[in-house]
């Protein structure tokens, strides 16, 4: 019969796997106290940074559907469960890890599938939804002043030959 603190774990572990929109899995051999905090601190809201037992996560992964993890699952064992855009907690624990070679990022899952080291690396070289919203709005912005401009241009340039004939039709009566 299982004990009610490791039944407990699992159901905790297999919501989060439901509720994430990525996962990452680490090893944290060798990080103190202190900068597992910084590091929680670090991921900030939208990321929760999880140490658990193998066994454990495991059985969370199978009762969730979660596949291709388990050679994953060997040694001290962290997984950082992301809700919202993985982007941000991606660059959070490549940079951390960066600095804190005692951090190992060993692969994790999103959109269904496992994803690689190599993956995880590309999504945290991405600009966040906010930087490329931004970009997306000053390119529009542009392309509307210069849709602005082609439109003014025909009424513009009427003006400019409306004065020129005015200008000559005065020059012209002026000579007589």
């Amino acid at each position: 019969m299982a004990k009610p603190e490791k039944v407990e774990a699992v159901n905790e572990l297999t919501e989060r796997f439901n509720n994430a929109t990525a996962t990452v899995v680490t090893e944290y051999r060798g990080l103190s106290m202190g900068q597992l905090k910084e590091l929680r601190r670090v991921l900030g809201e939208s990321a929760t940074y999880r140490v658990a037992k193998n066994t454990l996560v495991k059985i969370a992964t199978k009762e969730s559907g979660v596949e291709g993890l388990d050679d994953l699952f060997v040694g001290p064992t962290a997984l950082t469960f992301i809700e919202g855009e993985p982007v941000d907690a991606a660059k959070a624990l490549r940079d951390f890890s960066r600095d804190n070679k005692a951090l190992v990022i060993k692969g994790g899952y999103m959109d269904g599938r496992p994803i690689s080291v190599s993956e995880i690396e590309r999504l945290a070289d991405l600009d966040s939804r906010e930087v490329t919203l931004g970009k997306l709005a000053g390119a529009m912005k542009a392309k509307l002043n210069e849709a602005a401009g082609l439109f003014a241009a025909p009424a513009s340039q009427v003006a400019r030959m409306t004065e020129a004939l005015k200008e000559k039709k005065d020059t012209g009566s002026a000579e007589s």
